[in-house]
């Protein structure tokens, strides 16, 4: 089976989380990267990423450079910006059609999850979602510790 691990990470915590699924699943990566991103740091971000969310936008983004096709499986990951997914997400569930496809979602966040996963199930029926997992802040929290439940809930899964 083909696995992919898509993903979008402003501050490395989503990225450290989809390289770990990704060596445990033996599967490719995909970075979802906004073109024209210019996110402010500190407290502003948090302001920034939360207009986005809340404005619906969905930033024109970087070519995708694979086939989301011809993948089985795909691990789809996004850091939490006011209690949903990040707007490059929102991007990509719009132009990469997915049908047909064993779908397992991941997060990090500093505080809740809010319905981050009940928000990207509306946007994927049609798809069967095979499981979910949440990662708080894995880069300050504990890196080594994170990558292991990453790769015990893929083995799991898989």
């Amino acid at each position: 089976m083909k696995k992919l691990v898509v993903y979008y990470s402003l501050d490395g915590n989503t990225r450290f989380i989809a390289e770990a699924l990704a060596a445990a699943a033996e599967a490719e990566l995909l970075e979802l990267r906004p073109k024209d991103e210019k996110a402010p740091r500190g407290l502003m971000k948090f302001f920034w990423g939360g207009r986005q969310v809340m404005t619906k936008q969905q930033p024109e983004l970087m070519p995708l450079g694979k086939d989301i096709e011809t993948y089985d499986i795909i691990f789809i990951g996004t850091p939490v910006w006011a209690w949903s997914y990040a707007p490059a997400l929102a991007t990509f569930f719009s132009q990469a059609p997915l049908r047909g496809k064993k779908v397992a979602f991941f997060c990090c966040h500093g505080g809740g999850k809010g319905r981050v996963f009940e928000k990207m199930k509306e946007k994927l029926p049609g798809n069967e979602i095979i499981g979910q997992i949440d990662f708080i802040e894995p880069l300050r929290t504990g890196k080594e510790r994170s990558a292991q439940k990453a790769g015990e809930w893929v083995r799991q899964l898989l």
